[in-house]
């Protein structure tokens, strides 16, 4: 296959894709608007599902590599109550089929996969225009331009390809996380760190809540969940990293202190994350040459699927890709008639989920529900 790739963001999605087409000799490149790997911290712990991120990686020849990541001990779940009372508790050694690894890990493995060169790091996409024949010319923010045959838009959340496809753009949810740390947090903090335990713990109250995970090294990581609207946040100066923290310990305000202290004790400045949402149908129709996949092409709310998605679709990608040689449009078009019910049925139980866990009015008695259903 001659065909130029393109795919833009080397997130799990975009590299999963370019994994995958490696393995079918199929060479792709990968432009990414950070400077390096190590440019940001890539986010805390991710749960592989055994029918989306895991088929995924077996599909990227990565499945034995991605088990040697596996944190062990760390799928449980717990449910707290304000007071710190343990509402729920799986125990050690329960099993849901979704291992977790560190998200940074993940990337990593999916990075060493790849042949030098693969992914062009400081490329920032400014624009991307349309030419003929189903091609596309991409321009980058250092002036320099590349055309291509095939453009693939993982680019996350704010996607400058998805404008070529879908006239849809992200709309605030009315939910935000503020995201804090505690590090060696277990050993510092010795009653959040039981209070936590070794897994996951969630706190939940209507309109707000803590979705907490002790990682690897100790450390625990926390959202802080709260229903309030974008002015309400705009007006907490993040700048000043013990204020803000303080201005959002202050809505939990009677809850335990070894709650509390995972706002209030950050170790780091607390980081504010809108949560967005594409419409949950969110489709377009075949246009020659370009396609999305992950937050680009369904963004939702936070429900442990985006990650898994991603990589479903880059390996689902890659896979049509390969078995088409030679007509792409019948490889995106095979794609997208897939990726859509797939995503769609997903938003539909992230946004079910989304509820139980931030601003379900019975909070937690909905997610204690859905936990024991499963028991």
């Amino acid at each position: 296959m001659t065909t130029n790739i393109t795919i833009i963001g080397a997130g799990l999605g975009g590299l999963t894709l370019a994994r995958v087409l490696h393995v079918h000799g199929i060479p792709a490149t990968v432009y990414e608007a950070e400077a390096s790997p190590t440019a940001r911290s890539q986010g805390g712990m991710l749960d592989i599902h055994d029918d989306s991120g895991q088929p995924a990686l077996e599909a990227a020849g990565l499945l034995d590599e991605f088990r040697s990541l596996i944190l062990e001990g760390r799928e449980v779940v717990r449910i707290l109550g304000e007071d710190g009372s343990v509402l729920y508790d799986e125990p050690a050694g329960g099993s849901r089929g979704r291992p977790e690894v560190q998200r940074g890990a993940l990337r990593q493995l999916l990075l060493d996969s790849l042949p030098a060169g693969t992914v062009q790091w400081n490329h920032k996409v400014t624009s991307v225009s349309s030419l003929t024949d189903g091609r596309h010319e991409v321009t980058f923010a250092d002036g320099t331009t590349v055309t291509t045959d095939v453009l693939v838009g993982a680019d996350g959340a704010w996607s400058r390809v998805r404008p070529l496809l879908s006239t849809a753009t992200p709309e605030y949810v009315g939910t935000s996380f503020v995201e804090t740390f505690l590090l060696d947090g277990a050993a510092r903090h010795p009653a959040t760190g039981k209070a936590v335990g070794s897994g996951a713990m969630f706190a939940i109250a209507p309109g707000k809540g803590l979705h907490v995970h002790h990682e690897g090294g100790g450390t625990i990581h926390t959202y802080t969940a709260l229903n309030r609207s974008q002015e309400w946040f705009a007006a907490i100066d993040f700048t000043d990293a013990e204020a803000a923290a303080a201005r959002v310990a202050h809505e939990f305000d009677g809850w335990a202190p070894e709650l509390t202290a995972l706002i209030s004790e950050t170790d780091l400045p607390p980081v504010l994350r809108p949560i967005n949402s594409l419409p949950l149908d969110h489709h377009w129709d075949r246009i020659p040459g370009v396609t999305l996949l992950g937050d680009a092409a369904h963004l939702m709310p936070p429900s442990g699927e985006g990650a898994n998605l991603a990589m479903l679709d880059g390996a689902e990608l890659g896979k049509a890709l390969a078995a088409h040689p030679g007509d792409v449009e019948a490889a995106l078009a095979e794609y997208e008639q897939a990726l859509f019910p797939r995503s769609t049925a997903a938003a539909e139980d992230a946004v079910d989920l989304f509820g139980l866990t931030c601003h379900d009015d019975n909070a937690p008695a909905g997610l204690l529900h859905m936990f024991a259903a499963h028991d």
